[in-house]
């Protein structure tokens, strides 16, 4: 009786599957390149970085939108259609929340307002001051969105690229003593 497959591998599409798909076929050489599926040391960080910047930045179609930028990055496509997934429905309000605190910050709006707006405004109950402070807030989130895609882009490279570096000191060191004690 043959071994089970996980989920994943019977789930997966081959190679031949994706070069055969019609939507897929007319630039299959492209996306099918094995440097965009294969896991390097400088294909791994960049899969981070553009994951994380495209999962802060893009509301919505992350992952299509990853994939699509990982091939002319030539980053890992899995890794970063996988890191996409650090914008989710419990992490995407925090991260707004933030983003908007470091919008404010860095624009210093709160020395150009009178008191606390956001209380103010929600108090007032006037839906036209409402909508007055929603508008201010959009732009003001929207550079706090980029400046984080920025930050954890960032940060997501070096460490994945310290995190490589060390797997693979970590597998020298193993073969080394698995050489010298000759077990």
């Amino acid at each position: 009786m043959p071994p089970k497959k996980n989920w994943v591998a019977r789930n997966l599409p081959t190679q031949e599957a994706m070069r055969r798909n019609r939507f897929i076929a007319p630039f299959a050489s492209r996306v099918l390149a094995p440097e965009l599926w294969r896991f390097t040391r400088r294909s791994v960080p960049r899969g981070v970085a553009l994951g994380a910047i495209v999962g802060i930045i893009v509301p919505f179609a992350q992952i299509a939108a990853a994939a699509f930028l990982a091939l002319s990055c030539r980053a890992n496509v899995p890794v970063a259609a996988l890191t996409t997934f650090i914008t989710n429905p419990i992490t995407t309000p925090l991260i707004w929340v933030v983003a908007y605190k470091v919008g404010q910050w860095i624009l210093h709006l709160d020395a150009m307002t009178y008191g606390q707006p956001l209380n103010t405004q929600v108090r007032s109950g006037d839906p036209g001051t409402w909508l007055q402070w929603f508008t201010g807030a959009v732009p003001v989130t929207a550079f706090g969105l980029l400046v984080l895609a920025a930050i954890f882009g960032g940060l997501g490279y070096l460490v994945a690229g310290w995190g490589w570096e060390a797997w693979i000191a970590r597998k020298w060191r193993r073969r080394h003593r698995h050489k010298r004690t000759g077990a």
